[in-house]
């Protein structure tokens, strides 16, 4: 399987004098972090044209740093760092993914030390999402999900399939679908991403009553780049989406060679595999 490889840009031990920490006196009176940055970018613009708008300002990132840092106050390191690496990929052209280190030389530990650090990696990711609907104004209910999603914090609906109408799935007595499916990139997590999913099917009424019944809305996330999941309330990749034409036929528009990370199949060829068993 092939992997994205990105160039790095790296700033190491950016000095911010700063007001963070636990105590009080750690508010007020402030105190030196160092912060190292790793970005991960594709620099072969850059490196073929010589313009610095081809790739990211490293003088800008560390003025950004430094602001951000100065002026706001967070209790712990690990809040820092989250909220710092968030703003960055939100706000940095290019930026896929930042390994952030922010260190603390003058941690009030009353012990000898040469510094305490939390590091994080944060990075944008491809997610796709299945649609479904067969209550109500179906097609509204699938319009309204994709701009709810586009516009939650730290999304972006990058590509939409068509819909098509499909007979139900599980229990047959009811309506027809609508399905779809749709790209999403995202700096959430999965288990982020399922919650903002379950937000948006209730805002549409959506009722969990009876496995496979009727539903204003259904969201699913059938991928989440390359990762295998399996836990309680997730399970990626879908467990039941290689032998679902409702889901492979709307997917195969927008990622027909999206491979999956398990069987090894491209979504093409899962998709002419059910068809030929319906066939015969």
């Amino acid at each position: 399987m092939i992997h994205t490889v990105y160039d790095k840009i790296k700033i190491q031990d950016l000095e911010v004098f700063a007001n963070h920490g636990v105590f009080p006196e750690e508010n007020v009176l402030g105190q030196k972090f160092l912060v190292s940055a790793v970005l991960y970018t594709d620099t072969r613009k850059a490196g073929m044209s010589d313009n610095l708008s081809a790739s990211i300002n490293y003088g800008e990132i560390s003025a950004f740093i430094d602001r951000y840092l100065k002026e706001h106050t967070f209790k712990l390191l690990e809040r820092a760092a989250e909220a710092l690496a968030e703003e960055l990929l939100l706000h940095t052209p290019g930026l896929a993914k930042i390994n952030l280190e922010i260190k603390k030389p003058w941690a009030p530990v009353k012990l000898p030390l040469k510094t305490v650090s939390v590091e994080i990696e944060r990075a944008w990711h491809t997610a796709y999402i299945a649609l479904g609907s067969n209550m109500g104004d179906r097609e509204k209910y699938i319009n309204d999900a994709v701009k709810a999603l586009d516009a939650a914090h730290g999304c972006s609906v990058t590509e939409v399939s068509s819909l098509i109408e499909t007979p139900p799935y599980g229990v047959t007595d009811q309506a027809d679908f609508l399905n779809g499916c749709l790209k999403l990139s995202t700096i959430l997590s999965p288990e982020e991403v399922l919650a903002e999913l379950h937000r948006i099917e209730q805002t549409a009424g959506r009722e969990r009553v009876l496995r496979w019944g009727p539903r204003t809305l259904d969201l699913d996330i059938i991928f989440y780049d390359d990762l295998v999941l399996e836990s309680k309330e997730l399970c990626i990749p879908h467990v039941e989406m290689h032998k679902r034409l409702f889901v492979l036929g709307p997917l195969c528009e927008i990622a027909p060679y999206k491979r999956h990370p398990v069987y090894g199949k491209t979504v093409w060829e899962m998709k002419a595999e059910v068809q030929g068993e319906h066939a015969d």
